[in-house]
């Protein structure tokens, strides 16, 4: 980091991603008052691009510019949603994830705009959502309903949604939501165990360079010991399952009262027709995400997610 103490935050400059960022600003500002703390800004090619991602290489279309800006030292710390960040493969060589913030709320909801709940909607409402994870799980409780995709920012789908012509509900983060200040939108909060999370939902990880000390003991100071564990044995699972963004895995592990760390994993076929899901504990979040991994491939998820060498989706 610069000597005359100043920290240079890198972002996305979408609304969310901005609002993440100043959240980190104030944080750092409060704890450490004589560090100057700047946010710099700047499109992504994920933001940019309106089509299927995987086209682009997938969610590393929402990080590489701010990596890039990272590694070349535009910026000194980079903000990232953890379900942005690829977890098929690691951090750019010269980068460390160096903290994760407290977790925020890590349910999916339904946004509708005459208050219903997901269990209420009629056969052949037409819901917004571009996450296999989500279609998938729409399909196995709800086939009813029909999936369509959407891209853009939280703002953005909102007002597709309002202008009524090609949704009539949305299903969007609850975390986001809050995060722009627009929870009075939430009209059904899901249960974890109904809608499994996406991996690393409601945590935002802070990224540096990994030679960069000052700006690494300054992030440290941000880190949640919870959200790191559990964490950890989410991504852990994802990266052996080579899990991207056209992967249908969710994930969600908690932190139990004694302790233990249990992580609940499922993969699902996009029609919802099969479904392969483990539960597990262990005291290691490592530990703990390989051998969730495993009890997965044991039940045949390398035929459901097409990895190499074992057919396709």
């Amino acid at each position: 980091m610069p000597d005359s103490r100043v920290l240079r935050i890198g972002t996305r400059n979408s609304p969310m991603a901005l609002a993440q960022a100043e959240r980190v600003r104030a944080l750092l500002v409060e704890r450490h008052p004589d560090v100057t703390v700047q946010v710099l800004s700047m499109s992504t090619s994920g933001d940019r691009w309106l089509g299927d991602l995987a086209a682009l290489g997938g969610k590393g279309a929402f990080t590489k510019e701010v990596d890039a800006a990272l590694l070349a030292g535009d910026v000194d710390l980079a903000v990232h949603c953890v379900k942005d960040v690829p977890g098929d493969r690691p951090a750019p060589a010269g980068t460390v994830l160096a903290a994760y913030l407290r977790r925020d709320d890590v349910r999916d909801c339904l946004v509708h705009p005459g208050g219903l709940r997901v269990d209420q909607l009629p056969a052949g409402t037409r819901i917004g959502t571009s996450a296999v994870r989500r279609v998938a799980q729409l399909a196995l409780h709800w086939p009813h309903l029909v999936p369509v995709p959407i891209r853009g920012n939280a703002n953005s789908r909102l007002a597709k949604l309002d202008a009524g012509d090609t949704y009539d509900a949305l299903l969007l983060a609850v975390s986001g939501l809050h995060r722009i200040g627009r929870a009075d939108r939430i009209t059904h909060p899901i249960d974890v165990d109904t809608m499994v999370p996406a991996v690393g939902s409601g945590t935002l990880v802070l990224q540096c360079r990994d030679d960069d000390t000052g700006t690494r003991d300054l992030a440290a100071s941000l880190n949640d010991p919870r959200a790191w564990q559990e964490t950890t044995a989410e991504r852990t699972m994802l990266h052996i399952l080579q899990g991207n963004c056209r992967s249908p895995i969710a994930a969600l592990a908690r932190t139990e009262p004694d302790g233990r760390l249990g992580l609940r994993a499922r993969v699902i076929s996009v029609d919802g027709k099969t479904v392969l899901d483990v539960h597990e504990w262990a005291a290691d979040p490592i530990t703990l995400g390989t051998s969730v991994a495993a009890a997965l491939l044991r039940q045949g998820a390398r035929d459901l997610l097409g990895l190499p060498g074992y057919g396709s989706v």
